[in-house]
């Protein structure tokens, strides 16, 4: 856990607080204000293994320490047994007490094509650990720094390897199950000292990244962008609940084409990772449809997959949106058949909530801003649209607000029995308010959510885990 303060005072607090978290601890020197300090005299006091780093801005620390700095720093006699992380053009050049030294290289403008030579060069040097840290602009970056480690384990070389950014998350995740000496974790979610690096309680907590190993069953959510879902928080509380060896990870996403065919489809795949299953969000689920091996045949009627399957050597694409959609309005109804229900929007959780509905015999009327964006919604299921800015839904059993906005008054709500919006975050959303004010009954998304994934998980697992499991580790992720 890496240690960011301004003065040894503060240090000292934070300190405290990562050794009751974590293994190890990081002092990240360089965020020190004043150089006059004595680390040898806080050295005396610490509790946990420690390493210290003393890092110059051009290589991702906090100062513009010049190169005598760093030199006159690390000529000191620490008299401590600390691990020093000291940056490869310094190590190269000096002599260390070689079995507390980590030799590290960080890339911040993505990933170098000679990393294999870097590494060469950094462990033929007598450190005791390697570090190398590269940005990862594309998730596919994460294969090579993989490789690296199953190449360090090989040549039984300890090393730290990341790819930063948050499409290098299941580097900093899966690294420790995949050789690495140790992963970073930030004390808060606003002290991180580089990017994508997670909160360590979510490391232990929600990721229970202790109990990962090669065999572990790895999900995951695909789009971009995705750090904002509590998906992970209520597959992984299903995975310790149903007693599975599995770990959900948020998977950031440009190039769907690419990142299926190198990383995942297990004929073409890179990787040799156990993943066996992944949510699909937006903006990949009509693009991942090619993509794939077998589709349901409701998810090719609506266009949109949004949960894969690996089977084998097969891809099987699911829409369990549409279950997740339709089953509170069945809880609250029984029966939709013959009820009048409108549909704000013409995109695709639109088109999933005209599908459910149609198939269910209600009497769906469409809703839209731009009622031509809405042609094809109208033609394919045989549904009117009329336009947002004029409508009144006084009548309505149900009305559903499928757009990321607040699209409609409360003197438009009047009148309606049931609002419901397809949002989660936040809870209680500005339409839920304005149809509150009108007197409606109102539902929010995220018993949605937590149907959708009850689903998901038993297509991955064959085991179905408590909706309140998921709801109740979706609700505090959602928590101010």
């Amino acid at each position: 856990m890496p240690v960011c303060a301004k003065t040894f005072a503060e240090m000292g607090g934070a300190y405290a607080r990562a050794s009751a978290i974590g293994d190890i601890v990081e002092l990240r020197l360089d965020c020190l204000h004043d150089l006059d300090f004595e680390i040898e005299r806080f050295a005396s006091k610490l509790s946990r293994p420690t390493i210290i780093t003393f890092r110059p801005s051009e290589q991702g620390g906090y100062r513009n320490l010049t190169r005598r700095e760093r030199e006159a720093f690390w000529a000191r006699d620490l008299k401590a047994d600390l691990l020093c992380d000291i940056e490869a053009d310094l190590v190269v050049e000096s002599s260390f007490d070689w079995p507390h030294v980590i030799v590290s290289h960080h890339d911040f403008s993505g990933v170098p094509d000679d990393l294999e030579e870097i590494y060469e060069r950094l462990a033929a040097t007598p450190a005791r650990v390697v570090k190398i840290a590269v940005q990862a602009d594309q998730i596919t970056d994460c294969i090579r720094v993989f490789h690296l480690l199953d190449r360090a384990s090989s040549e039984q070389r300890e090393l730290i390897a990341i790819a930063m950014g948050n499409a290098g998350i299941a580097t900093r995740i899966l690294g420790p199950s995949r050789g690495a000496y140790l992963t970073y974790g930030s004390l808060e979610d606003t002290s991180a000292t580089a990017p994508g690096q997670v909160n360590a309680r979510q490391m232990r907590s929600v990721y229970r990244i202790d109990e990962i190993d090669r065999e572990t069953m790895i999900c995951g959510l695909v789009g971009m962008p995705v750090m904002h879902s509590v998906s992970p928080h209520m597959h992984n509380a299903a995975f310790a609940t149903a007693g599975v060896n599995g770990v959900y990870l948020p998977l950031e996403v440009r190039d769907v084409e690419s990142f299926v065919k190198r990383m995942v489809h297990p004929r073409t795949r890179e990787l040799d990772w156990n993943v066996r299953g992944l949510s699909i969000t937006a903006p990949h689920k009509s693009s991942v449809m090619e993509l794939l091996d077998w589709i349901s045949p409701d998810a090719l009627e609506i266009g949109a997959v949004n949960t894969v399957v690996i089977d084998n050597e097969r891809l099987l694409g699911y829409n369990t949106d549409v279950h997740g959609f339709i089953s509170p309005l069945r809880e609250r109804f029984g029966s939709l058949k013959g009820m009048r229900v409108a549909v704000i929007g013409a995109g695709g959780a639109a088109r999933a909530a005209v599908w459910a509905l149609k198939r269910d015999q209600a009497n769906i009327t469409l809703f839209a801003r731009a009622p031509i964006k809405a042609r094809s919604l109208t033609e394919n299921f045989g549904v009117q649209c009329e336009a947002l800015s004029t409508a009144s839904f006084r009548g309505y059993d149900v009305v559903i607000n499928a757009t990321p906005e607040s699209p409609a008054t409360a003197a438009q709500l009047a009148g309606a029995r049931l609002v419901y919006d397809l949002i989660y975050n936040p809870i209680e959303t500005q339409f839920l308010q304005e149809a509150s004010e009108a007197g409606c009954q109102t539902l929010g998304g995220l018993p949605m959510l937590v149907a959708q994934a009850r689903l998901q998980f038993e297509l991955w697992t064959g085991k179905t885990p408590p909706a309140s499991v998921m709801h109740d580790a979706a609700s505090a992720a959602l928590r101010p």
